[in-house]
């Protein structure tokens, strides 16, 4: 496929040009058709089976909450945030179909069904962060919220975040491209801060010396703060790639000495930075369960309840 006829200095300007609009011109290329072929291929070959193995695990859960078993607040953020991706990968496929077809209707109902992740990924991860800084650093307030209460505050945050994903979806028919790269980064900026709070909370408690420790050795680690310390730092780190990426991509994308076609390929690098963030959780919920096979002798079966 090609773009139309004209020429990249007779596009509109960054602040006129409709963001969907580029899109639809950028995947319109050869380069850019190519790009999203070979990302969806990423998505069904390393997305897709952790996503819906975690399904999976997730209904085996679900049937043993009638005997009593409940579901921990980081094993359904993440069960939310899978929906979102599969979601996100038929929006993916669909906008894929649109390209090849040539068929613009088609392309705008996957880029909206795909658009919701991008916003909901951030937003579960900080949700499973602040819950392992709250078991670590605040355990009495923790124990009070597993059951009742915070059940209930945990389904508010759910439907906050689902409201708010959605009302990100309208961003993408904004015609200010810069003012998308502006509240990106502090959306990301502000969701990076709170992560990284919660991590060096939990750091502090676990390096700090506990009651009885005295002076005699070192004092023992604990395991579950250990561990709580661990999932802080993969979601961060994961975090990190995508930010760090914003942080270089966003400025360039907005030059004005760049052109159209330099624009595009700068913008289709953009979904590749957002695979480890779309990995993580999955992985992390696959590990808890002990079924993750590079970690299984490490960890038992029963640890996502925890």
């Amino acid at each position: 496929m090609s773009v139309n006829s004209s020429s990249p200095s007779s596009l509109p300007s960054n602040s006129s040009l409709n963001i969907f609009d580029f899109i639809k011109k950028c995947y319109d290329t050869t380069a850019g058709t190519f790009s999203i072929i070979t990302f969806i291929v990423t998505l069904l070959l390393l997305i897709l089976p952790p996503c819906v193995y975690v399904i999976y695990l997730g209904f085996q859960r679900w049937r043993q909450q009638r005997s009593g078993t409940t579901m921990s607040h980081s094993d359904v953020f993440t069960l939310h945030m899978v929906a979102m991706e599969l979601v996100s990968i038929v929006g993916s496929i669909i906008s894929c179909c649109g390209v090849l077809t040539s068929l613009p209707e088609v392309m705008i109902v996957g880029m909206c069904l795909f658009s919701i992740n991008v916003s909901g990924q951030q937003f579960y991860h900080t949700l499973t962060c602040v819950e392992r800084y709250l078991a670590v650093v605040h355990p009495v307030t923790y124990l009070g919220l597993k059951k009742g209460k915070g059940i209930r505050l945990r389904n508010i945050s759910i439907g906050c975040v689902w409201l708010l994903v959605f009302v990100n979806l309208g961003l993408i028919f904004i015609q200010d491209i810069t003012f998308l790269s502006i509240f990106s980064y502090c959306t990301t900026a502000f969701i990076f801060m709170v992560m990284s709070f919660c991590s060096l909370s939990v750091l502090y408690v676990l390096i700090r010396p506990g009651p009885g420790a005295g002076g005699e050795g070192r004092p023992r680690v604990d395991q579950s703060k250990m561990r709580a310390f661990k999932i802080s730092m993969v979601i961060l780190g994961a975090l990190s790639i995508r930010v760090l990426a914003a942080l270089v991509i966003y400025p360039t994308f907005n030059s004005p000495e760049l052109v159209f076609f330099e624009k595009c390929a700068v913008w289709l690098s953009i979904n590749w930075f957002n695979v480890p963030s779309s990995l993580v959780l999955p992985l992390l919920f696959i590990h808890r369960a002990g079924k993750l096979l590079c970690c299984k002798n490490s960890n038992q079966p029963g640890q996502g309840s925890d």
